[in-house]
This record gives structure tokens, C-alpha cells and sequence, in this order.
């Protein structure tokens, strides 16, 4: 049975597309797009269930039920910081789908007030490969991100038999604050909530994200990272830095859970203190992330212990008494899982922005075109 929709609003039946040669298609392709409002209306008080569709999609994932190839990066000589990374994937299942995020990454929006990433999200029908739906996707982006990070720190912290009290943010944009709502979302209640950002205002305005978010606890900005990293047990790492800042092992002798978002932040001396769990190992291993920075200096990958999937199955139990460190890459078939979620939620309220007559040209021979210029 084919996902391409039937061309009207809000309907997600799934029917068979015939392509006869002589009646042309039964079922027209539909074409919708949804915006960022309509993303945010379904995705913000379901966090929960974001979770819930990320550790789905690592699963299906783990047991080799998807297909994610390598991202492909597209810089720019003339704006080195700048870069566009395009995620093809595949997602099995009961509900497969195929697709796209297209996600661009320009540091210096962030000083002109907007924010440093923006994307789109392309869905396509497994079965006949039409696209039939796009989404805005920064936010899917995040939230995805952000339900990696919340069931990363639920497993991880589960397996050590701890629950951390004193939370560090480095870094405090949109995607720490995905995090804390998330991680609120999971369960986690934090004493302290520590901050540090090379902007004071960031952090600043953070602060003030937290005191209306509900935060009970008390708030630290912290003028220097070793001084977040030192007072908290569950660190998270979600800034723009292209290289390692972070060096000193000694900062986590404390042994804490480190939630590598920003991925390059840490640099291999911290890296081989540490435990260390990725989402997918040839992934997180590229683009000179600090786990890829590891492998060059060392030659080799011992220093990996396993996978969130090798974790949630049980055939990883990381060892305590070290620094736990979780280096998500970002996988395009999480992205796929929770956009397919967004997007079935809006078809389902009926609520879909469908594109009529995206597609033009459906008819090999263009016999329908012919008919419809006959008197």
C-alpha cells in the first residue's frame, strides 16, 4: 500500500496508486506543507511522546530496519563558519517513510537576533517515491535533539543508579532550552541549574527562560566553563564551537553524566577519561567531532564502549566511577520519525495545507494535459 495521500486535506488513507498507461494515475499524488506553527501546536506538551518516538526509531535503527547514509556537508570557502548539511534517510516499520532534512547552520545569525539554524524536512512515499510533504524543521530538529538527550540521560542515569541534582549548561540557545524541557519532561528536577555562555546576555536570558519555566531550584551563570563543569552531575554541551575548548580531565573527576550535543566541544584527553556511548559509531566518528578527533590521535576506536541501542538492549552496562559521555551525531531517521509523527497529527485534525496540482506532469504521453485543452 502506498503513503502517497489521496489530494485531500487532512486525509491519511493509504491507497494503491496505479500508474495504467492508458487511464493515468487512480490516486493523485498530494503535496503539503506544513509550517513551523503548526510543527510547534503538535510537538510542544507531547514531549513525553517525542521521547517515546526517538527510542522507537533507535531501535528500529539498532536492529537494522532503517537506512541513514552519511550526511553530506556543504561549506562555503568565503564563510568557513557556515554550513548546510543535507540528512537522507529511511525509516522501517509499521509506518515506513523515506526522506530528507536539509538544515543549515550559520553562526553569525546569532548576533544579528536570529536564530543559527534553520531547515526544512522533505517526507516521501516509500512506494512510489513521491515527496508528499514538507515541513518546517528546526524546530523537529530540535525537538528531536532534544528527545535523544532526555532518553540518553533517563538510560544512562538508570544504568549508574543515580539521579543528577546539579544540571550545567554550555551553551544556552534554543537548543539548551529544548533540552531543559525535555529533561523536565523525563522526570528530571534539578536543585541547581548552572550556566555559561561566552555571551552574558545569552546566559542572562536564559536565566530568565528558567525562573518562567517553573524552575524551582537556584540558577548560577558561570563566568568560566570549569567552574559549571566542577558543580554539576549532568553536564550538556549545545554550543557553536568548531574545535575543543574543554581540555583538563581533571574538570570531570567527579565522575559526571556529559551530554556531548555540540560534539565538539571536548577534546581527546577528556574524550579517553571518559565512558563513552554514541548513538551510531560510523556517524558520530566523522567531521571531526571530538570522538573523530580521538580516533585520529589514537589510531583506534577501543575507547568507545558501545551504542544507545547497545544500552537500551542490555548488552551494554557503562561502568561507574568515570565520566559518562554521550556523543549524539544526529541521526536523519530521528528526524524522519518525529516529522512523520508532526505530520500525521495535522492530517489526522484535518488540518493539512495541501498544495493542489504540485504535480504537473503525471501522465507519461500527456494525454490528460491534451484532454484539458480540448473545447
Amino acid at each position: 500500500m502506498s503513503r502517497v495521500r489521496n489530494g485531500l486535506p487532512g486525509s491519511v488513507e493509504e491507497m494503491p496508486v496505479s500508474q495504467s498507461e492508458e487511464s493515468g494515475p487512480e490516486a493523485l499524488p498530494a503535496f503539503a506543507v506544513v509550517p513551523g506553527a503548526q510543527v510547534n501546536a503538535v510537538l510542544q506538551g507531547r514531549e513525553k511522546h517525542v521521547i517515546d518516538v526517538v527510542e522507537a526509531a533507535y531501535r528500529l535503527h539498532g536492529a537494522g530496519s532503517t537506512v541513514n547514509p552519511p550526511s553530506y556537508f556543504l561549506r562555503f570557502p568565503d564563510r568557513p563558519d557556515a554550513r548546510i548539511i543535507a540528512l537522507p534517510a529511511s525509516l522501517g516499520g509499521e509506518s515506513p517513510v523515506d526522506g530528507l532534512k536539509w538544515i543549515s547552520s550559520f553562526p553569525g545569525n546569532i548576533t544579528s537576533g536570529l536564530p543559527r539554524a534553520s531547515a526544512v524536512l522533505i517526507l516521501n512515499d516509500p512506494a512510489t517515491g513521491y515527496p508528499f510533504a514538507c515541513l518546517e524543521s528546526s524546530v523537529i530538529s530540535a525537538a528531536r535533539t532534544a528527545g535523544s538527550a532526555a532518553l540518553a540521560a533517563q538510560v544512562l542515569g538508570r544504568e549508574r543508579g543515580t539521579r543528577p541534582r546539579r544540571a550545567g549548561f554550555v551553551g544556552t540557545g534554543l537548543i539548551a532550552r529544548f533540552v531543559h524541557t525535555y529533561l523536565a519532561a523525563a522526570g528530571f528536577e534539578f536543585d541547581e541549574i548552572g550556566l555559561h555562555d561566552l555571551d552574558a546576555g545569552h546566559a542572562g536570558r536564559f536565566e530568565g527562560y528558567l525562573q518562567e519555566s517553573g524552575h524551582g531550584g537556584r540558577t548560577v551563570v558561570h563566568s568560566r566553563a570549569e567552574d559549571l563543569i566542577r558543580s554539576s552531575d549532568l553536564v550538556v554541551f549545545a554550543t557553536v564551537a568548531g574545535e575543543p575548548h574543554v581540555s583538563d580531565p581533571a574538570w570531570f573527576e567527579h565522575a559526571p553524566l556529559v551530554l556531548n550535543l555540540s560534539l565538539r566541544d571536548l577534546s581527546p584527553e577528556v574524550v579517553l577519561s571518559a565512558v563513552n556511548v554514541v548513538d551510531d559509531v560510523e556517524h558520530c566518528l566523522k567531521a571531526n567531532t571530538s570522538v573523530h578527533l580521538t580516533e585520529q590521535f589514537t589510531g583506534n576506536r577501543d575507547f568507545l564502549a558501545g551504542t544507545l541501542y547497545d544500552v537500551l538492549t542490555g548488552k551494554l552496562r557503562p561502568e561507574s566511577g568515570s565520566p559518562l559521555v554521550f556523543s549524539p551525531f544526529g541521526l536523519g531517521v530521528l528526524d524522519l520519525a518525529v516529522g512523520s509523527y508532526v505530520y500525521d497529527e495535522i492530517a489526522r485534525a484535518g488540518e493539512l495545507h495541501a498544495v493542489n496540482g504540485f504535480f504537473d506532469e503525471l501522465d507519461r504521453y500527456g494525454k490528460s494535459r491534451a484532454a484539458a485543452r480540448r473545447p
